[in-house]
C-alpha cells in the first residue's frame, strides 16, 4: 500500500527561502530610500520646493535610519535580529502610509524621517543573521545576493515607479507599498527561525555601549568605516536623487525617460553587486576589489565634469556607474571580519551609519550646492551646479580611498594561506 511520504526541506533549500524572504524586505528599503529620484521634479512642481529642500525629503530618510543604528545595534545583540527586524517592519508599513497621505512638505519630511527609522535593521539584522548561520568565507556571497535581490525594490523605483505616479498618482504607489510590506512582514514572521535564547546572562545598558567603543577602537575601523560614508553616498546622490533631474535640466529627457534611464544605471547595480561579491572568494582580498572599483566610480563622475555627454551616452554612463558603484558588499564584508562575534551586531550597524549617514550628508550638501550655483534661464537648475555636484563627489570617494589604504586586508583566505 503506498503511501505519500512528507519530506522536510533540504538545508540548502531552506537557506535559499530565508535568503530570498530577509532580500524581499530589504527591497521595500531599497525602493523607500530611491524614490524621490524619479518623482523629485514633481513633488517640487507640486509643493514649491527648492533644490535644499527637495535634498532635505530626500536625505531625511538617510539621516533617521543613520542616527538610531548604534541601539539597533544594541538591540539586534540583545533581542536577536528577527525580534528587531519585525518591530521595524511594522513602523516602516505606517510611515509609509502617513507619506502617501501627508499634505504639506513638512508631513512628507517627517514620515520620510520615519520610514528610515522603519527600514533601519533591513540591512543589518539579516547580515547578522548570515554571519551566524553560515560560513565566514560565504558571507560575502550572501550579502552580494541579499542586496543584489532586493535591488529590485530600486529597479522599482525607476521605470516602473515613473509608469505607476502618471497613471496611478505618488500618493496611490506609496499605499500599494505599504500594503505590500505588511505582507512581506508576515512571511518573515514564519520564515525566520526565532531568535535563539541567550545562554550567557544579558548585558545591561552601560555594558552594551561599552561594546560600541570597544567596535569603534578596532583596528582599521575608521579607514573601512569613511570609505562606507562616501560610496553609497555618490549612488544615492546620483540615481536616488539629481540623476533624474539632471537628466531633465540637462538632456531635456521627460519622466519616462528618465525612469528608464535610472533603471539601467539600477539594473546595473545588481549586477554589480552579483559580480564583486563572488570576485573577493577568488581574489582572495577585500581592499583590491575595493580600490578598483571605488577609483572607477570616482573617474566616471569626473567624466560627467569634463565631457559633453549626450543623452545616448548618458545612458551608457549609468549603466557603467551602477556596476562600478556596487562593490559595498565587499566592503560590508571587510567591516564584518574585524569584529568579535560578541560584538558583531554593533560593528556593522556603525559601519551602516557610515553608508546611510554619508548619504544624507551628500544629498543634503549637494541640494546647498545646486541651490549655490542658481537655476539656468530654461527655469531648471543650472548645468554649471550639477557639475559642482558632480565633482564634489568624486572628491570626497577619492579621499576615503586614500584614507582606506591604511587598513588591513583581513580577508579570510589571506589567514588560510599562511596556515
Amino acid at each position: 500500500m503506498d503511501s505519500a511520504v512528507k519530506t522536510a526541506p533540504t538545508r540548502q533549500e531552506t537557506a535559499v527561502f530565508l535568503i530570498a524572504a530577509l532580500a524581499a524586505i530589504y527591497a521595500i528599503s531599497q525602493f523607500l530610500r530611491n524614490s524621490i529620484g524619479v518623482i523629485a521634479n514633481d513633488l517640487a512642481r507640486e509643493l514649491s520646493l527648492s533644490a535644499t529642500q527637495t535634498g532635505l525629503l530626500s536625505s531625511a530618510f538617510f539621516f533617521a535610519f543613520a542616527a538610531v543604528q548604534i541601539p539597533v545595534g544594541i538591540a539586534i545583540d540583545r533581542y536577536g535580529p528577527r525580534n528587531t527586524m519585525l518591530v521595524t517592519a511594522a513602523l516602516t508599513v505606517v510611515s509609509t502610509i502617513l507619506f502617501a497621505l501627508a499634505p504639506s512638505a513638512s508631513a512628507l519630511i517627517a514620515a520620510r524621517a520615519l520610514m528610515g527609522l522603519g527600514c533601519s535593521t533591513f540591512l543589518m539584522a539579516p547580515l547578522v543573521i548570515f554571519a551566524r548561520r553560515f560560513p565566514p568565507v560565504r558571507f560575502a556571497g550572501h550579502a552580494s545576493m541579499h542586496m543584489g535581490l532586493a535591488n529590485i525594490g530600486t529597479l522599482s523605483a525607476t521605470a516602473p515607479l515613473a509608469v505607476s505616479a502618471a497613471y496611478l498618482g505618488w500618493r496611490t504607489s506609496f499605499l500599494a507599498v505599504a500594503g505590500l510590506t505588511a505582507v512581506i512582514a508576515l512571511v518573515l514572521v514564519w520564515a525566520v527561525p526565532k531568535d535563539e535564547p541567550k545562554t550567557e546572562g544579558r548585558e545591561n545598558l552601560r555594558e552594551a555601549f561599552r561594546g560600541v567603543a570597544r567596535a569603534i577602537k578596532v583596528r582599521s575601523f575608521w579607514p573601512v568605516f569613511f570609505v562606507h560614508l562616501t560610496t553609497y553616498g555618490c549612488f544615492a546622490s546620483v540615481v536616488g536623487l539629481w540623476g533624474g533631474p539632471w537628466l531633465t535640466d540637462v538632456h531635456g529627457a521627460d519622466l519616462e525617460s528618465r525612469g528608464n534611464i535610472l533603471l539601467i544605471g539600477a539594473g546595473s547595480q545588481i549586477a554589480g553587486l552579483l559580480t564583486w561579491g563572488v570576485l573577493d572568494r577568488y581574489w582572495g582580498s577585500y581592499k583590491r576589489l575595493v580600490l578598483l572599483a571605488g577609483s572607477a566610480t570616482a573617474l566616471l563622475l569626473i567624466g560627467l565634469v569634463v565631457l559633453p555627454l549626450g543623452l545616448t551616452s548618458a545612458t551608457i554612463w549609468f549603466g557603467l556607474f551602477g556596476f562600478c558603484v556596487a562593490y559595498t558588499p565587499v566592503l560590508m564584508a571587510h567591516g564584518k571580519t574585524l569584529f568579535p562575534p560578541e560584538i558583531m551586531g554593533r560593528g556593522i550597524t556603525l559601519m551602516n551609519i557610515g553608508t546611510m549617514g554619508g548619504a544624507f550628508l551628500s544629498q543634503s550638501v549637494t541640494g546647498m550646492l545646486i541651490d549655490l550655483v542658481g537655476r539656468s534661464e530654461a527655469g531648471g537648475y543650472s548645468p554649471e551646479g550639477y557639475r559642482l555636484v558632480f565633482a564634489t563627489l568624486a572628491a570626497w570617494l577619492l579621499l576615503s580611498l586614500c584614507f582606506y589604504l591604511r587598513a588591513i586586508d583581513s580577508h579570510p583566505a589571506r589567514y588560510a594561506s599562511k596556515a
